[in-house]
């Protein structure tokens, strides 16, 4: 058995003409899709947590996070105006390093999608159990807190997953519009609370700036790193995409760009007005207005992270749906996840089985566990999207690329450094658990994927294909 055999571009053409999935979106449906998925808990939550690991320097943290990204988006954009197909980072290894270390990196993607679209779960339970108390509304613990906190369940996160796994299993086009109108209302409240809150900075409240020094950044970077995850889902969406090698890169850097500027300012403002101590972590933003006395406006960003939190999970969901289908086509996965509903044109049974896992792990784990499973997982399939860009530009010197990555070999270097970094400043559990998570990955391809990958036999895999 030749574990590192590849997908050729044929390959590729082939499985995208017998896709079936329809081809709507333009290159601002695909940016808009990437901010539906990176601003959301990340802007909202996660900022307070880098806060208590970083100080006020989690301005820093977010500064480092946000290069690796832009230097991981320049990479993601050469692979995907090579390769216009579904399965983002998985399908390039599959092309640039083989079959094993593509389920390797697909494995980890599945961590990624399902454990960060469960963080978001989480965090918009949270947020959301956290207006009702300040209404006066208390729901009992025991259905908003997960059995590790005391409690028997998260409900509100279980409930929030099964309306977004509906929404994406009738369709991209109805999926497309409600991220669309959640992107304008969660970035009109992000700036409310920037305009607002940049009027009552303290500047005491920045010093000490870095109390636990660059080790204290380091891994406030390496955490917050979650709150950029999602970008990667612009390119799950080639498939359906009008023009994929044009379209993937712009929606790429519009996305990267918007994200960036938003993050690091609202990292600022945080931070400059309330100490960093005293940031209320699972309600960050609005708790930081309620201090300063503007209670309308913590409504209004209380009320825009609930809504905006539901097209980052309904993004995340989509990225994890398209994954399952492109490995389930290649073989290396049951055959059923990649049928397509005849009615609304999706993958219908990988909708419904991503939609029950993700409502599981939210349900029952806590947001902190959630979120360091998460960063290493995107860490790791970034740092490989990196050494693929080198490795492709000797393999497949020829292959059109309507965007290059600039200065390769070094931009990959300088990515795969970073990305390295990021992940050893991690704390050892979540090592620990990323290598579990991977050996069984590893168990599943030799008892399951390997034996059944149409690439396993060449003659099966020609008459498969046409």
């Amino acid at each position: 058995m030749n574990l590192l055999r590849k997908k050729s571009i044929n390959d590729f053409s082939n499985s995208i003409k017998k896709s079936g999935l329809k081809k709507e979106l333009n290159y601002m449906d695909l940016a808009l899709l990437g901010i539906g998925s990176v601003v959301g808990t990340g802007v909202f939550v996660s900022t307070g947590q880098g806060a208590q690991i970083a100080g006020p320097a989690v301005i820093i943290s977010f500064v480092i996070a946000a290069i690796t990204s832009a230097l991981c988006g320049l990479t993601y954009s050469e692979l995907a105006s090579m390769f216009p197909v579904a399965g983002s980072t998985y399908s390039y290894c599959y092309v640039a390093f083989g079959e094993i270390v593509a389920w390797i990196i697909g494995w980890n993607l599945m961590l990624e999608y399902l454990v960060s679209g469960a963080a978001v779960a989480s965090g918009w339970s949270s947020t959301f159990v956290g207006i009702l108390k300040s209404s006066g509304i208390n729901l009992p613990k025991a259905i908003t807190t997960t059995p590790l906190k005391g409690g028997i369940i998260d409900l509100p996160s279980v409930l929030i997953v099964a309306i977004i796994t509906y929404i994406l299993y009738i369709g991209i086009t109805q999926s497309n519009r409600v991220n669309s109108i959640i992107v304008g209302i969660k970035i009109f409240v992000i700036l409310v609370f920037i305009f607002i809150g940049v009027t009552h900075i303290n500047p005491i409240n920045y010093h000490p700036f870095a109390p636990f020094g660059m080790k204290g950044i380091m891994s406030g970077a390496a955490i917050i790193f979650f709150s950029f995850i999602g970008f990667d889902s612009v390119s799950t969406a080639a498939e359906e995409s009008k023009n994929p090698k044009t379209d993937v890169p712009i929606g790429l850097a519009i996305c990267l760009g918007i994200t960036i500027v938003l993050y690091i300012a609202v990292a600022a403002v945080l931070t400059g007005m309330v100490p960093f101590k005293n940031i209320d972590v699972e309600n960050a933003l609005p708790a930081a207005l309620a201090t300063v006395g503007i209670n309308w406006g913590s409504a209004l960003v209380g009320v825009g992270a609930v809504i905006g939190m539901i097209s980052t999970l309904l993004v995340i969901l989509y990225g994890q749906i398209r994954i399952f289908m492109v490995m389930a086509r290649d073989g290396l996965l049951p055959e059923s996840f990649s049928n397509i509903n005849k009615k609304h044109r999706t993958p219908g049974i990988c909708t419904i089985v991503t939609g029950v896992i993700t409502a599981i792990i939210c349900g029952l784990f806590p947001l902190n566990v959630i979120i360091d499973l998460c960063s290493i997982g995107t860490l790791s399939a970034f740092l490989f999207v990196s050494m693929g860009i080198i490795i492709l530009r000797k393999t497949m010197p020829n292959v059109e690329r309507k965007f290059k990555c600039p200065w390769v070999p070094f931009t990959p270097i300088i990515t795969i450094l970073f990305c390295l970094y990021l992940m050893i400043s991690l704390p050892t559990v979540t090592w620990i658990r990323f290598c579990v998570w991977t050996g069984a990955g590893l168990l599943l391809y030799f008892i399951y994927g390997m034996k059944h990958s149409i690439l396993n036999d060449e003659t099966n895999y020609v008459n498969k294909v046409q």
